[in-house]
């Protein structure tokens, strides 16, 4: 069992950074696989609609969301950390996150996201966290993954990494989620040794509210 984690900060070994680590470190405790996956600094666009990727299955703009799909096939778990930048994660990482998930999920291939479970870790100097918590949630929601949560929102507070490391509930959340995503994953590996299948799928419906006169 394997879980990528994402750091979304412009800043390799920064806040968001140290928050991860202390995901990763008891994930490895549990007996856990894991990789950080860093977005870097180099810009990445945004999506540009072109639904080229329903057909191609990876995003037609070929930089490192590819690179990072290429990894997510082949993982069971997902943590998407990020700095809070004007009460909303990183611009970078905004553009990130929803070219993955419309390349490799709604748009794409959903089994690369579907029933894996994920959570967000929100790292912030005061405010903004909250808000940021819900807007990454909302993209497992529409991708069928189950969001682990903490004792606690999952965020940590500090300008510094020091800081961060100073936040003593912020870095018991994080050891918390950690066990949680662990003990979510054995559960879906006992699920899959006992014979339990995933859920039945539908051809997907899409409406909208629009009425002809």
């Amino acid at each position: 069992m394997k879980v990528l984690l994402v750091n979304g900060s412009p800043h390799q070994k920064g806040c968001t950074y140290t928050a991860l680590s202390e995901v990763e470190k008891t994930l490895n405790e549990e007996g856990i696989e894991t990789e950080m996956f860093w977005i870097g600094t180099k810009p990445i666009s945004g999506c540009i609609g072109c639904y080229a990727c329903t057909n191609l299955h990876k995003c037609a703009i070929d930089d490192i969301v590819n690179e990072f799909v290429e990894k997510a096939k082949d993982v069971d778990g997902f943590i998407f950390g990020t700095p809070v930048h004007y009460a909303a994660m990183a611009g970078n990482m905004a553009s990130f996150m929803d070219r993955v998930f419309y390349s490799a999920g709604c748009g794409g291939n959903r089994k690369y996201f579907a029933y894996k479970p994920a959570s967000a870790v929100i790292s912030a100097r005061r405010a903004g966290t909250t808000a940021t918590y819900d807007q990454i949630n909302k993209y497992f929601g529409i991708n069928q993954m189950p969001i682990i949560s903490s004792r606690y929102w999952n965020m940590v507070h500090g300008a510094t990494p020091s800081d961060v490391v100073q936040d003593e509930e912020g870095m018991q959340t994080m050891r918390i989620l950690g066990r949680n995503m662990a003990y979510f994953l054995k559960c879906i590996e006992a699920g899959k040794n006992s014979g339990v299948e995933k859920p039945k799928t539908e051809k997907t419906i899409m409406t909208n509210f629009i009425k002809k006169q």
